[in-house]
């Protein structure tokens, strides 16, 4: 019987502490375009992990490995000396057009995630086209409770969003809707 009251007090004094001491939640976003041009097309472009020139964020990309697992590739953004982001290929399927990557190394000022991974697919739609689905999921940049604004779950989720969808617009408008 005394176990059980220590247990008891234990609990109900240690529960409410531990419902509020959470850290940030794992945030998950997908985009996705649908495009004229059929997906072995649209792969011979996304397809290649070292070279993200189809991003029209990316000014440069130095990579090694090429598209084999622990491949490993340096963006450059924006201009010649821009920020970098280190990232490094961890799937890689031709046959189903899609790679999955992860962030080694980035400034949060220059992208407020941690802990970021990625998927980019391509598959065929009903009408001869395809299908471009780009998700990740990732943490904010502010790991502790009561981030910096610019460092909060909607700022993440913001940048994220707009790396995404300049992407699947610059492919939209390479290929067609």
């Amino acid at each position: 019987m005394r176990q059980l009251r220590n247990f008891l007090l234990t609990f109900f004094l240690l529960a409410p502490a531990i419902a509020f001491a959470h850290g940030p939640t794992r945030q998950k976003l997908s985009l996705a375009v649908d495009v004229k041009a059929p997906p072995a097309e649209v792969w011979a472009v996304i397809g290649n992990f070292q070279d993200m020139s189809w991003h029209p964020a990316v000014f440069s990309s130095t990579g090694t490995g090429d598209n084999a697992i622990d491949a490993t590739r340096v963006l450059t953004l924006g201009k010649e000396g821009g920020p970098t982001i280190a990232e490094q290929l961890y799937k890689y399927d031709a046959t189903k057009m899609s790679y999955s990557y992860r962030i080694t190394e980035v400034d949060v000022a220059v992208l407020p995630v941690t802990n970021y991974s990625s998927h980019l697919t391509v598959t065929p739609t009903a009408s001869g086209g395809s299908h471009i689905e780009w998700r990740g999921a990732f943490y904010r940049g502010y790991p502790n409770n009561e981030p910096p604004e610019n460092l909060n779950d909607a700022a993440a989720i913001a940048a994220v969003t707009g790396v995404y969808k300049a992407g699947l617009d610059a492919l939209e408008a390479k290929f067609g809707k």
